[in-house]
């Protein structure tokens, strides 16, 4: 869109997409995570008017991949504060900001800056792209999800299975030594019997759950 399409349209809600550029297991490209989001974001944002779709945040907190070649983080407080600064400008054209969110390691900083921006007197709200059971990274759940999405940036022939313990049970190791001394592929999960058919079915669960709280944004 060019400035005049925006200054003459309607101007409800402003969502942004937050991602990462990390490690995905040998099967998944860097940037999963924001493919993930920016598609989830661009399905719920079409057709409302007043409602756009800025480009994403690309790179967030990723410290627990470190260790693996190609992953690129710039930290909690740094993105804190890149996600704080966006905000404010936003608020000068947009009465609203969403941040939806593809990565967990940028949960903390995500809900930092929306309890900034919300003291400062900003709306703002943040909404995570995440199922509930599903693989912890790199799993059958984000590689459904990309074969749907762009089955050519799979390489199902390198796919294998990660460390398949419960999350919860792998934290305080995950949290101090990383990701690669749990993992040596770097999967949470496995990703076996991971299917373009189950990654729609995904794609249209979490596309309902951001729907859901755009609808209740755009009604305040």
């Amino acid at each position: 869109m060019r400035w005049p399409e925006i200054e003459e349209g309607p101007r409800r809600l402003l969502v942004v997409p937050v991602g990462s550029l990390e490690q995905h297991g040998p099967h998944l490209p860097l940037d999963t995570d924001t493919r993930i989001a920016v598609a989830v974001a661009r399905r719920a944002c079409a057709g409302r008017a007043g409602v756009a779709l800025a480009p994403a945040f690309a790179i967030g907190a990723s410290g627990e991949h470190a260790a693996f070649p190609g992953t690129l983080s710039i930290g909690t407080e740094a993105l804190r504060s890149c996600l704080i600064e966006l905000g404010r400008h936003a608020s000068l054209h947009w009465p609203a900001v969403l941040l939806v969110n593809g990565h967990g390691g940028n949960g903390t900083a995500v809900q930092a800056a929306v309890d900034r921006l919300r003291y400062e007197g900003r709306a703002c709200a943040s909404w995570h792209a995440g199922l509930p059971g599903g693989d912890a990274h790199a799993g059958r759940s984000e590689t459904s999800v990309m074969l749907a999405l762009d089955p050519d940036a799979v390489r199902l022939d390198e796919a294998g299975r990660g460390d398949v313990r419960p999350l919860v049970e792998i934290m305080p190791m995950l949290r101090e030594q990383g990701v690669r001394a749990v993992s040596a592929n770097g999967v949470l999960g496995d990703p076996a019997g991971a299917c373009a058919a189950e990654g729609e079915h995904l794609l249209a669960r979490l596309t309902a759950g951001l729907n859901d709280t755009l609808d209740t944004l755009l009604r305040r």
